[in-house]
């Protein structure tokens, strides 16, 4: 069961002051992937475990499950992997800014709330807003990895990708999708919807080597 929270309510309107990247990481200068509703952690806590080259940062919207996976992460002492408690979509700009223009490698968004009436859709996490925003914080090249069990879901974030002018898909038809997870670990809901045999529908994008020139102001 998913337990949806309003991210439009004003609770989750307020923007987060999040901690420099120096107070998350022991290395501040790896490269970092960012997980987009990072749950209770699963992904994560095992791809920081048996990747070390790597910093990766979970931000999720409901807290409890950000204190579950931050518990398990200090259990497991990896310096290369922190969970922050946030609106994704309100309070990543300040922090995207502040770190080094590059060092931003990789974004996953798995298997995101489908909030499926038509009246919800602006509750969706990927918003053009923050496409653009990962677009200008993204170096030419860098990986946008999107999946959801929901075909409408994936859908819809394809429509605001191809939209954006940003990213270009492998495959190069972003109406095909990866038959295979492009990673080395699952996510827990891609884990139990392939154990229950449904389809996991999945796309990875690159960033442009040029972007509309009104992103990069």
């Amino acid at each position: 069961m998913r337990q949806h929270v309003n991210p439009l309510s004003s609770f989750f309107q307020q923007a987060l002051e999040l901690p420099d990247i120096n107070k998350l990481f022991e290395n501040d200068k790896l490269p970092i992937h960012l997980d987009i509703g990072s749950a209770r952690g699963k992904f994560l806590l095992e791809l920081a475990s048996i990747d070390t080259n790597w910093n990766y940062l979970g931000v999720e919207i409901r807290s409890p499950l950000v204190i579950s996976a931050q518990k398990e992460r200090d259990k497991l002492n990896l310096k290369n992997l922190y969970f922050l408690y946030c609106n994704a979509n309100i309070s990543l700009q300040n922090w995207l800014e502040k770190i080094n223009y590059g060092q931003l490698k990789r974004v996953t968004i798995q298997f995101p709330d489908p909030w499926f009436k038509k009246r919800h859709y602006k509750r969706r996490v990927l918003q053009m807003p923050l496409l653009l925003l990962l677009a200008k914080s993204l170096s030419p090249g860098s990986e946008l990895f999107i999946q959801s069990d929901i075909l409408s879901v994936v859908q819809s974030m394809i429509n605001v990708i191809d939209a954006s002018n940003c990213f270009f898909s492998d495959p190069s038809d972003s109406n095909k999708f990866l038959k295979a997870n492009p990673f080395p670990v699952s996510s827990e809901r891609e884990r139990y919807v392939l154990k229950i045999e449904k389809p996991v529908y999945r796309v990875l994008y690159f960033r442009n080597d040029q972007i509309p020139p009104e992103i990069q102001e």
